[in-house]
């Protein structure tokens, strides 16, 4: 079992930065696949991005990559998404989920686990 919590939420202008952090409990937090996804209001949960057990892979969304970066602590058992560039559009709840099935996951069905959500606003 593994619980995540999300934090580092906020309201930004456009064209700011934002860190998210999830911290993990447990002490296997080392085998899990991290992600990120997003839900904006009236619209699915979306993937971001999604980093190996190692930290070794990542991958993002289109709309998302060369401004969004997705880190690890393995020892702090914590993954990171720093936002940069932000635009109004990326405007949502910020979701972490950790997956047991696969190296790199970026469907919502392959995370196991999901923290509770964090806001983040984008001002024009």
């Amino acid at each position: 079992q593994v619980q995540l919590v999300e934090s580092g939420g906020g309201l930004v202008q456009a064209g700011g930065s934002l860190r998210l952090s999830c911290a993990a409990s447990g002490r296997t937090f080392s085998s899990y696949t991290m992600g990120w996804f997003r839900q904006a209001p009236g619209k699915e949960r979306e993937f971001v991005g999604t980093i190996s057990y190692s930290g070794g892979r990542t991958l993002y969304a289109a709309s998302v990559k060369g401004r969004f970066t997705i880190s690890r602590d393995n020892a702090k058992n914590t993954v990171y998404l720093q936002m940069n560039s932000l635009k109004p559009e990326d405007t949502a709840v910020y979701y972490c989920g950790a997956s047991t099935r696969s190296v790199v996951a970026i469907r919502i069905h392959e995370y196991d686990y999901w923290g509770q959500g964090t806001q983040v606003t984008v001002s024009s």
